[in-house]
């Protein structure tokens, strides 16, 4: 039978091989480095990216009233005013990762003086993740715009529930210095069979449906993209040929543009970003 003298020895070396078995506290951000950076949650590291590759906002076409309200969103929170969390849903192709990369580098360049604002983007699988990555931006020195890119979550993922916690519940809640952005194709970011399924198996479908539905109920702001018609899609073509100084008449330009579009079967900003390549490439015009 120990005395307690060998007792208090035992626990302090349970003690000891128990800190050394548990992680080490993230170290704070650095992001004096760059103006945006990616999150590697399997070393709990931000890496920065030198160059972002962002259009220009004057040239995305056919979502001026999602762009002027993102735009203003995101101006409040570079200022340090309240701001919600926003959700760009929709149609595939439409610029909702083009829009939200063009607003960081216009107003990161806005308010470069008075410190500017990062982009963060963090990878649909790392999202469980989220926890550790808002204890590592909690104390860092700039305002941080956390973007997620076609998030949405299937049948049996759990993952949402941390996105949740991130967005408006939790002890902690979400750092006064981070807003979180993300695009999807649904605009409950959930699939349809996902939601039958939780409704058909539940005890108490309702309660059961309402509690992942709800998850995109805690994105203040909801922007929709829809397919565009052929009107917008000239002018998008129009914008970028005017703005790489691409050699080619208007009527020759819609031309080629509409039998680019039959060729993909459909029209959106990728569509017009895509005819854009091809023809800068055989006019000999660099873009970018």
């Amino acid at each position: 039978m120990m005395d307690s003298h060998d007792t208090q020895a035992l626990l302090a070396r349970i003690a000891s091989a128990l800190e050394r078995l548990a992680p080490p506290p993230p170290p704070p951000a650095d992001l004096s480095t760059a103006d945006a950076f990616v999150w590697h949650p399997e070393r709990a590291a931000l890496w920065p990216v030198p160059r972002v590759s962002a259009i220009p906002l004057t040239l995305l076409h056919g979502i001026e009233r999602q762009r002027d309200v993102l735009l203003e969103n995101t101006r409040r929170f570079a200022r340090g005013l309240p701001a919600n969390n926003a959700l760009l849903w929709g149609a595939r192709g439409m610029g909702k990762s083009s829009l939200v990369k063009a607003i960081h580098a216009a107003v990161n360049e806005e308010t470069r003086a008075s410190g500017g604002v990062v982009l963060i983007e963090i990878h649909r699988e790392d999202i469980r993740s989220l926890p550790t990555l808002m204890a590592v931006l909690r104390e860092a020195g700039r305002r941080c715009l956390l973007f997620c890119d076609d998030l949405s979550f299937d049948a049996g993922e759990s993952d949402y529930k941390s996105l949740k916690a991130v967005l408006e519940g939790g002890v902690e809640g979400r750092p006064a210095n981070v807003l979180f952005y993300a695009t999807s194709n649904r605009r409950h970011l959930l699939s349809r069979d996902m939601i039958e399924n939780e409704r058909s198996s539940a005890l108490n479908p309702g309660e059961a449906v309402e509690e992942k539905v709800s998850l995109s109920d805690r994105f203040g702001l909801w922007l929709g993209f829809h397919h565009c018609d052929q009107q917008t899609y000239f002018a998008m073509v129009e914008g970028y040929a005017g703005a790489f100084g691409i050699p080619v008449d208007p009527e020759t330009l819609k031309r080629e543009a509409a039998e680019w579009a039959v060729t993909r079967g459909s029209r959106s900003g990728r569509v017009a970003w895509q005819f854009i390549q091809d023809l800068a490439g055989r006019h000999g015009v660099r873009i970018g």
